[in-house]
């Protein structure tokens, strides 16, 4: 009986411990923190209340917006930290920031603190926003260097659950807190920074040659995929449910109860997998030791010495690393962070950046203003927040596998992608510019689509064009004109023309504004002229993308996985000896008993 209880306790800690170390636990332990690093998404929902605890007009409002996305997008320095550092300590300092910006934003709005100057809560925004950066350095650039082969579909599902987790936080702060936007503030300092700490041990970079180091089965991974469209499409019936019914308290805690469960349902996937192999392990020691087993040695094979390449030069380390600028490596091999900068491929990355990420983050942004301008309610304006996060999340998950269906059965260039996104967003603005009943519950599902879209393509074409040896800094150097473009199309554009509209209208009713008081546009006209600017701005970054297309066309006819797929071979190789070793040993170490 205490043998039994022993070599069950044995095969309980051996079989936990074979799943914590297992690269799909890993790769669930990513989707955790990823559907936790999207607090910026929902800034929609509570920059309300920052603007009325504040008394900020539309432009000081939308300044705060900028810092956000300042912040969120200036990553390349945390991008060179990762070079050098492991995931979990990159992890561990995104969760510090993520804790103080948005704490620090919590106090200011309700006043627990005196009251900030603007420069201030811009600095805790950008600081709580930047969090992200450390998320996207720690998780996606780990995850794509241990499953190079398949970056499109892993890339498409981490992003897919950084749209949803907007969705996904709306459900638990409406059960946890009730319907005050205040508190949302608050669940997003502490939740996401508790998610990062708990899960930071587990996402690590696997050697290859290990047996944790394998490609995934596409099984596995469209199994990823069921139970993350499952979670969305429960969440958005939620959310349609909640806009016809009067949900009480109990019924927004079942409500989230079942997104928890729906969001950790992977893991079950993962423990039935490795529960699987264990059993398979198991029966190959049963077999193994019924044979008699003869090991023979390998010869000893003296490595040749190869002649120097022709761009051997290149690698050099004695050589400048300015002496190579200029002098580029094929697309798909490992680039300098400074001849990637300086090629064309990247200023088209640039302007598809730029424009997408511009012109869509704004829209979300001003979500609650844009709804309350056509005369929707608080509630309604959360809905659409909320169905914004949806379809962002499918747009980065469809992304990610339609784009790998096409790139490997077609040869369909990725950029073609883009191409869509920019132009389907075009129809988003125009349904705002020109609003209809329902208009916007449209428009929030095609913005929040194509949005998602850009993201993963961005990254997977980085990963693909300049190689995964400086992907985590160049990841981040890709997202360095998002700010700017937040500034221009946000604050300046977006933020002037609804002011200068609001207070046309108090001039007509014969009131004048007065600083640091709110300031609030009625009407179609509050939006039109700017969102009619970025309909034309996505246009043009379609077009862009389209040539950005045609340019890559003979690069993505080539086979881009094949140094990938000639390291499984190796690492078998490796793995085999590493067997015979241990085979070996056991024989050896039942000759001396």
């Amino acid at each position: 009986m205490t043998v039994n209880n022993t070599n069950s306790g044995r095969f309980s800690v051996k079989f936990i411990a074979q799943v914590i170390k297992g690269p799909l636990f890993m790769l669930c332990a990513s989707f955790f923190v990823m559907a936790g690093a999207g607090g910026l998404y929902v800034f929609g929902s509570y920059n309300e209340a920052i603007k009325s605890s504040q008394g900020y007009d539309q432009s000081t409002l939308n300044f705060v917006g900028f810092a956000k996305d300042l912040g969120a997008n200036f990553g390349t320095p945390i991008g060179l930290i990762g070079e050098f550092t492991p995931p979990w300590l990159v992890l561990l300092l995104g969760s510090a920031f993520n804790f103080v910006g948005y704490f620090m934003i919590w106090l200011a709005v309700t006043g627990r603190i005196s009251k900030p100057h603007v420069w201030q809560v811009c600095i805790y925004m950008a600081i709580g926003a930047g969090s992200v950066n450390f998320a996207n350095t720690g998780v996606i650039t780990t995850c794509v260097k241990n499953f190079p082969e398949s970056r499109g579909t892993i890339l498409g599902l981490l992003k897919g659950y950084v749209g949803l987790s907007g969705a996904i936080m709306t459900q638990l702060y409406l059960a946890i807190y009730g319907n005050d936007s205040e508190s949302l503030i608050l669940l997003i300092a502490w939740l996401p920074a508790a998610i990062s700490a708990v899960f930071a041990c587990v996402i690590r970079i696997m050697k290859v040659g290990t047996s944790t180091r394998q490609p995934i089965e596409p099984k596995i991974i469209y199994q990823f995929l069921f139970a993350s469209i499952t979670l969305a499409l429960f969440i958005m019936s939620m959310i349609i449910a909640q806009k016809q019914i009067a949900f009480s308290k109990a019924a927004y805690i079942g409500c989230a109860a079942l997104v928890c469960f729906l969001l950790i349902f992977p893991v079950f996937i993962a423990i039935r997998k490795e529960f699987l192999l264990w059993k398979w392990n198991m029966k190959e020691k049963v077999e193994n030791t019924a044979n008699e087993v003869i090991i023979e040695k390998p010869q000893e094979v003296e490595p040749k010495e190869s002649p120097p390449s022709p761009n051997s030069s290149r690698n050099d380390p004695n050589t400048s690393c300015f002496a190579n600028i200029f002098k580029k490596p094929e697309r798909g091999e490992d680039h300098t962070i400074l001849q990637a900068l300086l090629s064309v491929d990247m200023l088209l990355l640039f302007i598809s950046s730029f424009a997408g990420y511009g012109t869509n983050v704004t829209v979300v942004d001003n979500l609650g203003q844009i709804s309350k301008s056509l005369g929707y309610t608080g509630n309604t304006a959360r809905a659409f927040v909320s169905l914004v996060s949806i379809w962002n999340y499918f747009g980065r998950v469809l992304a990610g596998f339609v784009s790998e269906i096409l790139l490997q059965k077609y040869k369909v260039p990725r950029p073609l992608l883009l191409t869509f996104s920019h132009f389907v967003t075009c129809i988003g603005h125009l349904l705002i510019v020109f609003p209809a009943p329902g208009s916007v519950y449209f428009a929030s599902v095609i913005i929040g689509f194509s949005f998602g879209v850009v993201i993963p393509m961005l990254y997977a074409l980085v990963s693909e064009l300049f190689g995964l040896k400086y992907f985590a800094t160049l990841q981040n150097c890709v997202s360095i004109v998002i700010p700017f473009a937040s500034y221009l199309l946000n604050v300046i554009v977006t933020g002037f023309f609804y002011d200068r509209e609001a207070k046309n209208q108090l001039k007509k009713s014969g009131k004048e504004w007065v600083k640091g008081t709110e300031l609030t546009c009625i009407g179609t006209e509050c939006y039109r002229l700017p969102l009619t600017i970025m309909a034309c701005v996505s246009f043009l970054a379609g077009v862009t993308s389209l040539i950005f297309a045609m340019r890559t066309r003979q690069f993505y006819k080539s086979d881009l996985y094949k140094k990938f797929t000639q390291e499984a071979p190796a690492a078998e190789t490796e793995l085999t000896a590493s067997s015979v070793r241990d085979e070996e040993e056991v024989i050896n170490g039942g000759g001396k008993r």
